[in-house]
């Protein structure tokens, strides 16, 4: 199935054609762990896992890779505030952060490199640009020369002389032009580490550049995704580096995702506006929070508001008792369920999702599998194979989705229950049928 994604470098919806063929390398910008993620941080979480459990319905062997940026002079503010380590606080809101992610059921990524732990590649990484004059190092800080590169802008679309045009000049700035961005920082504040320039720590713009090549051979993927907010300056200056190292723009596709605004505003701490991921989730649970995020075109902006969980919770109430109902229904027809079933039919649903991710789409693709399923639940005599395709079917669009529901598990006393349930009532024996009813609803069966 022909996978069509817009690419922000062309700003145009392209036809995805892999690197290797039936692979999939992906790259995605992870937090900055120096205290609690806020809601903003699982737009990509959850926008990359739908794109990434896409690609491997459609069979592609895929390498997801996400990053902690687990040393910044925010991490380092963190640690003082706290009177701990720079290593503990990022240990601390790194475990947080893999709480969020689970709880909003995100596949765990195969990589998930380190800043520290790739520090030796890092000022290797560095040298080689100032070995090239791509940098330059003053009093041990290094600067990369933006000059150099002929086409800097070439995705967010910013001229280099517009761009001079609007930039604040400092007097006392060591750099060549205001332009040039830090590539290393001499510090004597907070953790620090030995380069051939000072002692200090690596700017924010060579850390995924790095990453990417300690895990991909040539350093080229297929994709890198993160929020809209990354676009310029850091993943235009993720690809003015490469370009000067590699000579490529580290990926073929580049996608990014829209904002989270609350009730029409942007979230923004002077507002106090800030919703913490954590808080949402305990505040609404995963479920509900993740379906909020797909309910949603990525590239659209979301407006939260309790409004908008209060609609999410119904949708997602009637996708629950129509995936619970036909389940237990399939169950009391001694239809063994195998989570791992291949009877289902979800080519329209695919369709949406391959084009540009189209997650509203492919949940009214969903809505209209629970239609049916209700539709076939009602039908007398019921056609058990069709109920078992449906219920299939919309057992893994939600998995796609991420999504998770559970179903009570139906015994052989259950079965037998139903059986004389059944009996009782087309007998016309409701005072049987009454008492059998009672224990199955009791069980969550009827």
């Amino acid at each position: 199935m022909e996978v069509k994604l817009y690419n922000s470098l062309s700003n145009k919806i392209e036809e995805f054609k892999p690197i290797k063929e039936g692979e999939l390398t992906c790259y995605v910008c992870g937090p900055t762990v120096y205290n609690y993620v806020h809601f903003g941080n699982l737009r990509p979480v959850v926008t990359f896992d739908v794109l990434r459990r896409l690609f491997i319905e459609l069979g592609y062997k895929v390498t997801f890779i996400s990053n902690f940026t687990d040393i910044d002079d925010k991490i380092i503010k963190q640690a003082k505030i706290e009177n701990v380590s720079e290593e503990t606080i990022a240990n601390k809101y790194i475990e947080a952060f893999e709480e969020d992610r689970e709880n909003v059921h995100a596949l765990k990524p195969d990589y998930q490199p380190r800043v520290t732990k790739t520090m030796d590649l890092i000022i290797k990484f560095i040298e080689e640009l100032i070995e090239k004059g791509y940098a330059y190092n003053v009093d041990g800080d290094v600067y990369f020369r933006v000059d150099k590169i002929d086409d800097y802008g070439c995705l967010s679309k910013m001229k280099k002389e517009d761009l001079l045009v609007g930039a604040r000049i400092d007097e006392n700035s060591k750099k060549e032009s205001p332009l040039d961005f830090a590539l290393w920082k001499k510090t004597e504040d907070g953790i620090k580490f030995v380069s051939p320039w000072s002692e200090g720590r690596p700017g924010w713009h060579s850390e995924c550049v790095v990453m990417i090549n300690s895990i991909i051979e040539g350093g080229k993927i297929d994709i890198h995704g993160g929020g809209f907010d990354l676009k310029f300056p850091h993943h235009e200056n993720e690809i003015a580096q490469e370009m000067a190292i590699k000579g490529h723009k580290i990926a073929n596709y580049w996608m990014h995702n829209g904002f989270i605004n609350i009730d029409n505003v942007k979230m923004s701490k002077s507002l106090g506006n800030v919703k913490l991921a954590k808080e949402m989730i305990n505040m609404y649970g995963g479920n509900i929070v993740r379906f909020i995020l797909v309910n949603s075109y990525y590239r659209t902006p979301v407006n939260f508001s309790d409004e908008l969980a209060l609609s999410a919770k119904k949708e997602l109430d009637k996708i629950e008792q129509a995936y619970v109902k036909a389940a237990v229904k399939l169950q009391l027809g001694n239809v063994t369920i195998d989570k791992d079933a291949k009877n289902y039919d979800i080519n329209e649903f695919l369709e949406a999702l391959c084009d540009d991710l189209n997650t509203p789409n492919a949940l009214t693709v969903v809505y209209k599998t629970v239609k049916e399923i209700n539709v076939a639940l009602r039908t007398n005599p019921l056609d058990i194979n069709r109920l078992e395709v449906l219920f299939y079917s919309l057992s893994k669009m939600i998995e796609i989705l991420g999504l998770q529901f559970d179903y009570p598990l139906v015994n052989d006393e259950d079965r037998l229950n139903y059986e004389l349930y059944m009996k009782a009532r087309n007998d016309k024996d409701f005072e049987k049928a009454d008492m059998y009813r009672k224990e199955l609803i009791e069980r969550n069966l009827l």
